[in-house]
């Protein structure tokens, strides 16, 4: 995701200035209501995990401006090497107490990185087991917890050492953990089996469980005032919210549309609110976390993922991760107030108030380059009608990896997406990638090759024109049916 991270400022403000760090968060989340305010200022940093380019950009939120990016990767072909020493999808991120690492996590290479966030230089990279997904800092700072989404554990880091020192054994394929304000709990959601568990921190012993609706959750936070805690649930377009106390019992479930993805608060004068990102409908929800009761609905741009507030709850930042951008909201009023580029397909998000406590913060970043190149398309039905498929073609050189979020489709039905010989679908269909949708009616399709070049047109074929157009049709392997969705001009 959510992806996002946790920033476990929970260390007492004292305390964090006589160590020369900034004050923790204005009661934004993860750290606690009583936390002081902390004003967006040219030393905060926004951090975006971007998963096909293998960078994290670096953004000034003071100024919106992108300032670099920390390159932890190669693109597609060359991190297909067995010598490449690189990571391969960028995904998951988290910072410590101090506001001086981050946490980095590349799914493909099994890595949690450490970067310094003064520097933007790499200090450690730790490899954990198959496919992690998000890594946060205890609020004490003492140990670091990584999803192993792949496994059946929780791989708990020493933050020292960065070492891995124990497991904790949870339902397979853990999606995130966050924890409670004060750091009594951590709680570990899972993306393959409806159960989220509650550990006490301090014995890694579970202590509670929690039915999930569905199996996938993708991302998990808790409310600043340590009551509420809030689940996505991304293949049935929900979320969930439960105590975050014992009995550790479900308050409220909620449709919230398809491919519901992150969540996260902004503590203000008006209140406290949840702000949902909503990928299907390429919408930010805004919900009151007192009597759950919509707010606002944000139009931000292509597929929404991961989300953080400032450190006084004045903007949301948003990863459009079919856009290559930050989208910036002003929690006062609810709109977008800027757009920032980043790397391709932005995932997790993390805001670091004062991140660079001196000079520029410049030092060790590279200039976007190819991560800033991305095309994008939009699939439709045939009379325009219905929700839009976003398309993006990530630039990896010579080939593009295509990424569609798929939407307005009949549920749990296969589906290809494919090539077709005329811009309504008719003709030959070439297929690209098969894919099930969800109970939503909708999916996340990948596929690579040189797709950009063969829409724009190349040589012929078997004396045809050599430009092909992109669609969806029902069906796989044993035979596609009419285009249900074409590509629109």
């Amino acid at each position: 995701m959510n992806a996002r991270l946790l920033a476990t400022a929970c260390l007492g403000g004292s305390l964090l200035a006589a160590l020369g760090a900034p004050a923790a968060f204005a009661g934004q989340a993860p750290a606690a209501a009583s936390a002081p305010d902390t004003p967006v200022s040219h030393r905060d940093r926004v951090y975006a995990a971007e998963q096909f380019s293998n960078t994290v950009s670096v953004t000034d939120p003071a100024s919106n401006a992108l300032l670099g990016v920390i390159r932890l990767g190669d693109p597609q072909p060359g991190n297909f090497s067995p010598l490449y020493r690189g990571q391969v999808l960028v995904h998951g991120m988290g910072f410590s107490p101090d506001h001086r690492t981050l946490a980095v996590v590349s799914i493909g290479s099994n890595a949690v990185t450490f970067v310094d966030t003064a520097t933007n230089a790499v200090k450690h990279t730790t490899y954990v087991g198959r496919s992690p997904h998000e890594a946060f800092f205890t609020p004490d700072g003492s140990e670091v917890w990584v999803t192993v989404r792949g496994e059946d554990y929780v791989a708990v880091l020493d933050a020292t050492t960065y070492a891995e020192k124990t497991r904790i054994r949870v339902p397979a394929g853990p999606g995130m953990t966050i924890f409670s304000p004060d750091g009594a709990y951590g709680y570990v959601c899972s993306s393959f089996n409806p159960e989220t568990v509650v550990v006490a921190t301090a014995s890694h012993e579970i202590v509670g469980r929690v039915k999930q609706e569905s199996p996938f959750c993708p991302n998990i936070a808790a409310t600043p005032d340590g009551t509420q805690v809030w689940m996505t649930l991304k293949d049935v377009g929900r979320t969930m919210v439960f105590n975050a106390r014992p009995p550790f019992n479900i308050i409220r479930t909620m449709d919230t549309g398809p491919i519901t993805n992150h969540v996260n608060f902004a503590r203000t004068p008006r209140g406290t609110f949840a702000y949902v990102t909503v990928g299907g409908l390429n919408e930010v929800k805004v919900l009151r976390t007192d009597d759950f009761s919509p707010v606002a609905t944000i139009p931000v741009g292509k597929l929404p993922h991961g989300l953080w507030p400032s450190g006084d709850g004045s903007r949301i930042y948003v990863g459009l991760e079919n856009a290559d951008a930050l989208a910036v909201i002003d929690t006062a009023t609810n709109a977008v107030i800027g757009n920032v580029p980043v790397g391709q397909a932005p995932q997790a998000l993390a805001y670091v108030p004062g991140a660079v406590p001196e000079g520029d913060g410049r030092a060790n970043l590279q200039p976007l380059g190819l991560a800033g190149q991305t095309a994008h398309i939009t699939l439709g039905e045939p009379d325009g009608a219905g929700m839009p498929t976003s398309v993006s073609l990530f630039d990896q050189g010579l080939t593009q990896v295509l990424q569609a979020s798929v939407t307005g489709l009949a549920p749990r039905r296969p589906y290809t997406l494919a090539l077709a010989e005329h811009a309504d679908g008719g003709g030959t269909l070439q297929p690209l990638a098969a894919f099930t949708t969800n109970p939503a009616g909708s999916a996340i399709v990948n596929t690579v090759g040189p797709i950009r070049q063969v829409l724009g047109g190349g040589a012929p074929q078997d004396g045809r024109t050599g430009r092909r157009y992109l669609v969806i049709a029902p069906g796989g392997a044993d035979g596609l049916g009419a285009p249900v969705q074409v590509q629109q001009p």
